[in-house]
C-alpha cells in the first residue's frame, strides 16, 4: 500500500485509495462494494499478486480517454513477464478460451490491473463473486458499447501471495462462461450485427455479407443516406457524407463511434427530421420488430426528399423458405429473432402498399429466397 501511495504521489493527480478486497465474500463481491464507495471519475484497480516498481499506473492514467476499461496486458507486445512456467501455462490457456470463444479480442481477460471510468464500471450490471467477474466486466462493457483497450505490462507475481487456481475458481469460470457466451452472441449486444459479418458461422457470415453488398449497391450514388435502426452494421462505415445513423439502443450507437458517422437517439415512429430532409432513407431488418400500427413506414416517407430512393428490408412470408428458415432458427435459439419477429411483411403487400402511396418500385433483391430488400422511388413534386 505504502508503495502505491508514493507512486499515485508521483504521477500528481488528485487520487483517493480505497483498500482492496479481502475476499471474505470472493473477489468479485468485494470489488463491486469497493467501486460503488469510488467517487473520483476514474479507478484504477491492483491486485495483490503484483510485485515491482508501479509504473503501469502512470500508463494507465495517461491512456484513460482513449477507453472506457483500460487492461494492462501480460499477452501484448511490449509486455514482459516473469512468472513460473505451471502458472503461465494455465493463465495462457485460461485467456485463450475466453479470447475465443467470447470473440473478445482481448488477450489477458485475467489481468485485475485495469483502469475503469467509474460511472460506466457502476452502471454495469455485474453478478459474479469471484475472479470470473473480471470476465464479466469485459463482456457487458462489450455489450453496452463501451471500448476496452489493452496496454503492455512489465509483471512479476508476489511470490509471497498464493496462487487462485483452485476447484471453485474452475467451477466459477465455467459457469460464468456460459452466462456470457449466451449475451455475447444476443442480439442484445452492441456489437452482435458487426461481428456476425465476419462469423465463424458460414450461413451468417454469408447473410450478412450478402445483405451488405444489396444494401451498398442500392444506396450508392442516391446523396446523404438517414440509416434508420442503423445496429452497429458494416453498412454505417459506406455511408456517404452527410449521411446520419440513427437507433433507439444507446449501446449500438456507442459501439457505432469508430464509424465517424453522426449519430442520432430517437424512435422511427418520430423521426426528428423535417419534412423531405434526406434524399435516400435506409431501414433494414426494422420493421418486422415492431407494431404495423401505427406506421413506421409513414415516417421514412415522410423525411425522404421528392425524388429521393427508400431502401427497405424485412423478411417475405408469402415465402416458405424464410418461414422455414425462422422455424429452424427459433429451435436453435429459442428467445432470439425468431421471437422478436411481430410483424409479417410479404413483397406483394409491400408493393401494394407503395403503389397506392405513388411510390415507383425499382429493385428487388433476395437472400437465400427468404430475406427481402425493395428499393423505392418517391414521387417528385
Amino acid at each position: 500500500m505504502h508503495q502505491l501511495q508514493l507512486e499515485v504521489e508521483r504521477l500528481g493527480v488528485p487520487t483517493e485509495i480505497i483498500s482492496g478486497p479481502k475476499e471474505s465474500r470472493g473477489f468479485g463481491h468485494e470489488l463491486r462494494s469497493r467501486l460503488r464507495l469510488a467517487r473520483a471519475p476514474y479507478v484504477i484497480t491492483v491486485d495483490s499478486d503484483f510485485s515491482g516498481p508501479m509504473t503501469f499506473l502512470g500508463d494507465l492514467w495517461r491512456r484513460r480517454d482513449d477507453a472506457e476499461v483500460v487492461v494492462a496486458s501480460r499477452y501484448v507486445d511490449g509486455s514482459r513477464v516473469n512468472m513460473p512456467a505451471a502458472r503461465t501455462a494455465g493463465s495462457r490457456v485460461l485467456n485463450i478460451a475466453f479470447r475465443r470463444g467470447l470473440s473478445l479480442g482481448v488477450n489477458d481477460g485475467s489481468s485485475a490491473i485495469r483502469l475503469y471510468k467509474t460511472s460506466v464500471i457502476n452502471s454495469l450490471q455485474l453478478q459474479a463473486t469471484n475472479y470470473d467477474i473480471l470476465q464479466e466486466v469485459l463482456v457487458r462493457a462489450h455489450a453496452d458499447g463501451w471500448r476496452v483497450l489493452e496496454i503492455p505490462l512489465d509483471y512479476t507475481p508476489n511470490p509471497e501471495v498464493a496462487s487462485k487456481a483452485h476447484g471453485a475458481l474452475a467451477w466459477a469460470y465455467l459457469r460464468t462462461f456460459w452466462m456470457l457466451w449466451k449475451l455475447r452472441n444476443s442480439i442484445a449486444a452492441a456489437d452482435y450485427d458487426y461481428r456476425a459479418h465476419d462469423s465463424a458461422i458460414p450461413l451468417q457470415r454469408f447473410w450478412q455479407r450478402r445483405r451488405f453488398r444489396y444494401i451498398d449497391g442500392l444506396i450508392e450514388g442516391q446523396g446523404p443516406v438517414l440509416d434508420v435502426g442503423c445496429g452497429s452494421s458494416h453498412i454505417i462505415g459506406v455511408l456517404p457524407m452527410g449521411s446520419v445513423a440513427l437507433d433507439v439502443l444507446i449501446n449500438k450507437l456507442r459501439f457505432a463511434r469508430r464509424f465517424r458517422v453522426p449519430r442520432v437517439r430517437a424512435s422511427g415512429f418520430a423521426l426528428p427530421f423535417a419534412d423531405g430532409s434526406f434524399p435516400c432513407v435506409l431501414c433494414s431488418q426494422v420493421i418486422e420488430h415492431v407494431p404495423m400500427v401505427p406506421s413506421m413506414i409513414d415516417e421514412l416517407c415522410r423525411v425522404l426528399t421528392p425524388g429521393g430512393r427508400l431502401v427497405l428490408g424485412t423478411p417475405d412470408y408469402d415465402r416458405w423458405e424464410w418461414v422455414w428458415i425462422e422455424k429452424a432458427y427459433g429451435l436453435a435459439a429459442p428467445g432470439g429473432y425468431a421471437d422478436e419477429h411481430i410483424s409479417h411483411y410479404t413483397r406483394k403487400g409491400l408493393l401494394d402498399d407503395f403503389a397506392r402511396r405513388g411510390y415507383t418500385h425499382e429493385a428487388t433483391r433476395y437472400i437465400l429466397r427468404g430475406e427481402l430488400i425493395l428499393a423505392f422511388r418517391k414521387p417528385a413534386r
